[in-house]
């Protein structure tokens, strides 16, 4: 595998690699869990900041928009209003 990271040095990061591998599953699980929480607040506070005058309607079909594709979420939103 190449280098990762290139402010971190080879010996750091082979390290920080084998511990993500010797964790066990679960931890894994909640490892990803919390990286999924951090990229979504990440996303709201964005569209917060790009959108401040929106009500949160409109964010939440941004933030499908985000997630799903616009053509995902505009079919999941024309659902909703039926």
């Amino acid at each position: 595998m190449g280098v990762l990271s290139r402010d971190t040095s080879p010996e750091m990061e082979e390290l920080h690699l084998r511990l993500l591998r010797d964790l066990p599953p679960w931890r894994k699980m909640a490892l990803l869990n919390q990286l999924i929480i951090a990229a979504r607040q990440v996303a709201w506070q964005g569209l917060r900041q790009r959108y401040p005058d929106a009500d949160e309607a409109e964010l939440r079909r941004r933030f499908a928009d985000l997630v799903l594709g616009p053509a995902l979420a505009a079919q999941i939103h024309d659902k909703a209003e039926e």
